[in-house]
């Protein structure tokens, strides 16, 4: 192998299997996608021991692509359950699983996921720590937090989720600066609390060169995470978000010149009208690396029904910039999401992720909206189930309720203006009272 990790050999003017991969899901050309990914506005997060792996690329000019949060907690921590969400998930055509587990041995569970996930695997290192050392968080040690992220990078994690942005400048910054929903990040929270209780700096932002080094080791993409996005809309872009964001602006460079491949993490809850302005700033404070949003989420008052109001927040972020999705479930602040739940959360964001790439001229994006409008001017019902970005439930309305005439639905019967332009304009004879 004449290079060590994806962006290396793209700036080698190297093109991987990978990125031949990425080019024919995007109907680009291979060389398309090595410039980008050499200028980094593209990742292919592909960990070399991840085996099991179907490549795809997340960034400029590319399909908006969703992740999958799963994974057991101290509360539920059914395993089997939780693969059995892995499995759907990829039938449903996730790009993207994040193993979030945060209870006891987790390496069994992550390394089962990798072994039988074409779609790329993520994890948070912190939030494993604690189990893997069997320790209280004051007590661990900088060695064991990359003792924990070695591991990882070993069993075939694709990108991780680190906070290295939140150095004891940020702390100071979030101290001086009252918010509504302090830090809302998990993994933040608990950063944060460690270098409180120890008095230190941030052991990923002091020593960041050895985290990349384990980066590029495996190929493991550096998913720069942000511990202090706002956990309300009352809290979002402000100074200790922004803050964070110049910070994770001088990372990625830093990353880039060790050829470790970069992911920026972005908001959040936020109101509607600050979407835009916060992926711009993004874009621009980062060097264009590609953004992974949560949500945002455009209102604080919908528990159940967060799946709605992250997507659209999604639509929004996705058309302004956003390259990456993370989907929220209906069951987002109130417990583990259920099997249900999930899949309800994949659609939402499935739909918002084409809805922004609608808006950013992806390639195909407008094609497929076509042969559906087609569809239903024909009134083919069966290639309008092939097409539907949910097949299964587009049949089942269907079927449940069955009108008089067949071409049309029970809503509007022979008075569906589909039928009624398709018989006038074909010459024929429009009957529709009886």
């Amino acid at each position: 192998m004449d290079y060590t990790t994806q962006m290396d050999a793209a700036k080698k003017g190297i093109i991987t299997k990978e990125m031949e991969t990425v080019a024919l899901k995007e109907g680009m050309t291979s060389e398309e996608i090595r410039r980008k990914l050499a200028k980094g506005v593209i990742a292919i997060p592909a960990n070399k021991n991840h085996k099991s792996l179907n490549a795809e690329g997340i960034g400029e000019g590319l399909r908006t692509k969703i992740n999958v949060n799963l994974g057991i907690s101290k509360d539920c921590y059914d395993y089997e359950k939780e693969l059995e969400k892995v499995r759907v998930a990829l039938d449903m055509g996730a790009e993207s699983i994040m193993d979030l587990s945060n209870y006891g041995k987790t390496e069994e569970m992550r390394k089962r996921i990798i072994e039988m996930s074409s779609a790329m695997v993520g994890t948070v290192p912190m939030y494993d720590a604690l189990g893997f050392h069997d320790k209280d968080l004051k007590d661990i040690i900088v060695d064991e937090f990359f003792e924990v992220v070695e591991r990882h990078g070993q069993d075939g994690v694709d990108f991780i989720t680190v906070h290295a942005g939140l150095n004891r400048e940020a702390v100071e910054t979030v101290k001086r600066n009252k918010r509504l929903t302090n830090i809302a990040s998990r993994g933040g929270s608990l950063l944060f609390a460690w270098m409180e209780l120890n008095n230190c700096e941030n052991p990923f932002f002091e020593y960041y060169d050895r985290l990349l080094e384990i980066c590029a080791k495996y190929d493991m993409t550096l998913s720069l995470g942000d511990a202090l996005r706002p956990g309300s809309i009352s809290d979002a872009t402000d100074a200790s978000q922004i803050k964070e964001l110049i910070t994770l602006g001088e990372l990625t460079k830093r990353a880039w010149d060790k050829n470790v491949q970069v992911i920026i993490e972005g908001p959040g809850h936020m109101a509607i009208n600050e979407i835009k302005s916060n992926m711009l700033l993004e874009k621009k404070l980062c060097h264009g690396a590609p953004f992974y949003v949560l949500g945002p989420l455009v209102t604080d008052i919908a528990p159940g029904y967060d799946h709605i109001t992250s997507s659209i927040g999604g639509a929004i972020a996705a058309s302004s910039g956003a390259d990456f999705l993370c989907y929220v479930t209906p069951a987002e602040h109130l417990r583990l999401p259920d099997l249900n739940d999930m899949k309800e959360g994949i659609i939402a964001c499935k739909i918002a992720a084409h809805a922004g790439d609608i808006s950013k001229n992806v390639k195909g994006a407008k094609e497929w909206d076509k042969k559906m409008s087609m569809a239903r001017a024909d009134i083919d019902w069966e290639k309008m189930f092939n097409l539907a970005i949910d097949s299964s439930k587009a049949r089942e309305y269907r079927e449940s309720s069955k009108p008089h005439d067949e071409e049309s639905c029970t809503m509007c019967g022979k008075m569906c203006s589909m039928r009624t332009m398709k018989k006038i304009l074909n010459g024929e004879y429009l009957e529709i009272n009886n």
